[in-house]
């Protein structure tokens, strides 16, 4: 494969549009411009796209016969290029001038470092989405200081892993973990790639000046069935894949936990369990998604244990390391559920 640009940046979608056309017009205001672009067009029953001519950048479509989901997606970019960088952006993102700029600097400062977090705002009100992720002891995973002024976290530093909204992957690392588990299919792929590539020593950084607006959760709904299910299954994917044995006995109790604070604060009308109940979806249908989540991983746990097996067979931090690790970055119950 011919060597090609330093930067290839993956942008999945389903309903392109004028989100997709907003995006790629902020790509071309971009300071680097060693890039190119690659849209995976999962939606293949709906008109087709049409890059416009007068892009700045390389520019070209992928569209498989069916939804391949995220992490799917992202892959077939990474296995089709050839760039040591690959860069992951949601389609209804928009990326300020300097967003790779500062992804770069970052990344680049070492060698080990193999993951970069971009400093999320929310389009509607300018406060934090995420500025890296935060990890519960149940497998849950959320934005750091989501709902903070956009002044909050003004410095670059370490971060446990990066969003997948907008991040920078270094292509060796991506290979040496296996890239997306393509198994998620939506939701929470970029915790598990993040916690499979800190366990083989590999550190990631947040660069405080890669700034990116993003409109949250336009595709699935910031409260939706679906993105509710995927959410409470691949968490608990997460967890047997990744944590340590130690840990493992805890995830029913702080689940439990978690489900009491959720409860609470449904009650309280506060966090996105209230907005899911009060957009029309009941108790029951609750109960369903969660059991149906907790079916699921039943049936996938041998696949689960099959990949657990080599996780730890190939890690290079020791268990009390990663804990030490996942406690420096914990966020609690109680964080969630007022989320």
């Amino acid at each position: 494969m011919s060597i090609g640009p330093l930067v290839t940046i993956a942008i999945p979608t389903l309903s392109a549009g004028s989100p997709l056309d907003a995006c790629l017009a902020a790509l071309n205001c971009q300071v680097f411009r060693d890039f190119e672009v690659v849209i995976v067009n999962n939606n293949p029953d709906a008109k087709p796209l049409q890059i416009v001519d007068d892009l700045g950048f390389p520019c070209r479509i992928e569209t498989p016969s069916s939804n391949l989901g995220f992490g799917a997606a992202v892959n077939l970019v990474i296995r089709t290029s050839s760039s040591p960088l690959i860069a992951v952006l949601n389609d209804d993102t928009e990326p300020a001038s300097n967003w790779l700029t500062a992804l770069i600097h970052e990344l680049q400062a070492a060698p080990r470092i193999g993951m970069c977090a971009s400093k999320i705002l929310l389009c509607h009100n300018g406060l934090l989405d995420s500025a890296g992720m935060l990890i519960c002891l149940d497998g849950s995973s959320k934005q750091r200081g989501g709902g903070l002024p956009e002044s909050s976290f003004p410095s670059s530093e370490e971060v446990l892993l990066p969003s997948g909204c907008a991040a920078l992957y270094r292509r060796e690392m991506l290979n040496e973990t296996g890239l997306f588990d393509e198994d998620f299919f939506l939701y929470c792929e970029d915790t598990d790639l993040g916690l499979r590539a800190r366990r083989l020593a590999w550190s990631c950084r947040y660069a405080a000046g890669a700034i990116v607006r993003h409109h949250y959760s336009r595709t699935a709904g910031a409260a939706s069935p679906l993105k509710a299910y995927y959410v409470e299954r691949n968490r608990l994917w997460i967890a047997i894949k990744n944590f340590p044995a130690i840990l493992l006995p805890a995830v029913p109790f702080v689940t439990l936990l978690r489900y009491f604070r959720l409860l609470l604060a449904i009650r309280a009308g506060q966090g996105l369990a209230s907005e899911f109940i009060g957009s029309g979806n009941g108790l029951f249908t609750t109960v369903r998604i969660v059991a149906k989540a907790h079916r699921d991983t039943c049936l996938n746990l041998p696949s689960l244990l099959r990949k657990r097996a080599l996780i730890q067979e190939t890690a290079r931090m020791s268990s009390t390391e990663f804990i030490r690790l996942l406690r420096r970055y914990r966020i609690t119950v109680g964080d969630i559920a007022r989320a």
